[in-house]
């Protein structure tokens, strides 16, 4: 299944520095993205997006993860060549994940 099914998501950015939360919509189906949708997984499929690191934080409370992608806006908003230079589209492109 693609993860938009059980999940929805949100992106900010600050700097070269782009944040997506993926929220799922039951409680019961956070332990499947907890599994399945780790930092590496994330890094490999924006690889040809994200030159740095990916880090992933849990919040259990909120049923959500957070990943927080260094080196994924082309420099930043201000630098930036790309149409989304502030790289709303990537919780979409995220949610295109299978799991």
């Amino acid at each position: 299944m693609k993860l938009r099914e059980i999940a929805h998501s949100r992106t900010g950015d600050k700097g070269n520095i782009s944040n997506i939360s993926l929220i799922v919509y039951n409680e019961e189906d956070y332990k499947i993205i907890q599994e399945k949708v780790t930092a590496e997984k994330v890094k490999e499929w924006f690889k040809d997006i994200v030159r740095g690191e990916v880090v992933r934080y849990e919040l259990p409370l909120l049923c959500s993860l957070n990943f927080v992608m260094d080196q994924a806006l082309g420099g930043g908003v201000t630098r930036s060549l790309a149409v989304d230079k502030h790289g709303k589209s990537l919780s979409s492109a995220l949610l295109e994940m299978e799991i």
